[in-house]
């Protein structure tokens, strides 16, 4: 087994990967106490080549690694590959592409909703994997055995289960489908931390301009704060105060000091002087910084037996084909397409979705295709 602590050795590893159209990729982090991962270990893999390598190692460059990473002409492939993205996107200043994500394409394969790597390498492999070393703490070294075989395990299996995935995948016409759903993996907005965009990960409660323009503004002073500190954004403020704040607006120390949520003393701190600051600048500026208020759809009344033939609908569909439903349509869209029919703008009702479910859904609606029990299964039939 090959650990990589030198930059030259990386050099050479990376020469090798890039002569072959794939690499694997895996990491080991930790989050659990800072905003932005720790890289704890990096896991490549090539055909008839692997390595690990340490992040942590002193006097290590990862640049050969990341110009690997940034690539276009070779395939990085990983598994759940969110987390990972958001690491190399940081280290990178740029997505990496093109992407291949085993989760999502299995999902395309019939194994359901984000199957684990331990299941996909039972159903591609017939390997059962021992997980006894998924809760260490990469960070410290040395590592044992153990522990280095474990993570190697993530790229090695996986290097021979892509193969046998894009095989299959082409077998069955399916590859396009997921070239297109990886698509959305690539927008640097997933892993890009604006400041002025944090509100969006919260729920709007109020649609008043006053409310809209201080939740922006005190989500963005604590996304800040967060990534100025390396710390997780609840460690300065829980969406609870968050929302409490958006709606009381406190301008003063003292109102500040009376509001549930908010840490003892912390009206006292230079943190909270920046927090008043920000919302009294939402509010004065609240024509042009308010985000917009969400459009409020009128829905029509009696969507649930709809909405519960759909469902029944998906699934026969994603049975019949061997597909996870949820790669097919969510819940929103099942909502959508049972209140506006064909006038919903759902990718369950657009290309390749659409033959395998969408224009179903349509004709169902239609009266087209009614649901009926032949012995005790239920099966969808043209009428």
């Amino acid at each position: 087994m090959k650990i990589i602590t030198k930059t030259e050795d990386l050099s050479a590893f990376c020469a090798k990967l890039a002569a072959h159209p794939f690499i694997v990729v895996d990491t080991e982090f930790m989050r659990d106490s800072t905003f932005y991962s720790k890289l704890c270990l990096i896991q490549a893999s090539g055909p008839g080549i692997e390595a690990i390598i340490d992040p942590l190692a002193e006097g290590l460059d990862l640049s050969p690694f990341l110009d690997l990473m940034m690539n276009e002409s070779i395939t990085k492939v990983m598994h759940a590959a969110r987390q990972d993205m958001e690491i190399f996107y940081d280290l990178c200043g740029g997505v990496p592409a093109p992407l291949f994500d085993t989760q999502i394409a299995a999902m395309a394969l019939g194994y359901g909703d984000s199957v684990g790597y331990m299941a996909l390498v039972k159903g591609f492999l017939g390997v059962n994997l021992d997980k006894g070393a998924r809760f260490t703490d990469w960070s410290r070294r040395p590592l044992s055995n153990k522990q280095l075989h474990y993570a190697l395990g993530d790229v090695t299996h996986l290097r021979d289960i892509y193969p046998r995935m894009t095989a299959k995948l082409t077998e069955l016409g399916r590859m396009d489908w997921v070239v297109e759903e990886m698509q959305s993996q690539l927008d640097p907005a997933l892993y890009a931390f604006e400041p002025e965009n944090a509100y969006q990960r919260l729920k709007i409660r109020n649609n008043k301009q006053d409310y809209l323009a201080a939740l922006k503004g005190i989500a963005a002073w604590r996304e800040r704060e967060a990534q100025s500190r390396n710390v997780p954004r609840n460690r300065i403020l829980k969406d609870d105060a968050i929302y409490a704040l958006a709606q009381q607006r406190p301008l003063s120390r003292d109102a500040l000091s009376k509001m549930r949520g908010i840490p003892r003393g912390f009206e006292r701190s230079k943190s909270a002087d920046k927090l008043l600051t920000s919302i009294d600048t939402a509010i004065k500026n609240k024509e042009t910084y308010a985000p917009p208020a969400p459009k409020v759809q009128h829905m029509p009344p009696n969507l649930g037996p709809t909405m519960d033939m759909l469902k029944t609908l998906l699934r026969l569909r994603s049975e019949y084909k061997d597909i996870a439903p949820r790669l097919i349509a969510n819940a929103a869209d099942i909502e959508q397409i049972a209140a506006f029919g064909p006038k919903a703008d759902v990718q369950a009702l657009k290309g390749w979705r659409r033959e395998a479910f969408g224009q179903d859904a349509l004709d169902m609606l239609d009266g087209k295709i009614a649901l009926r029990l032949e012995g005790r299964e239920v099966v969808a039939k043209p009428i």
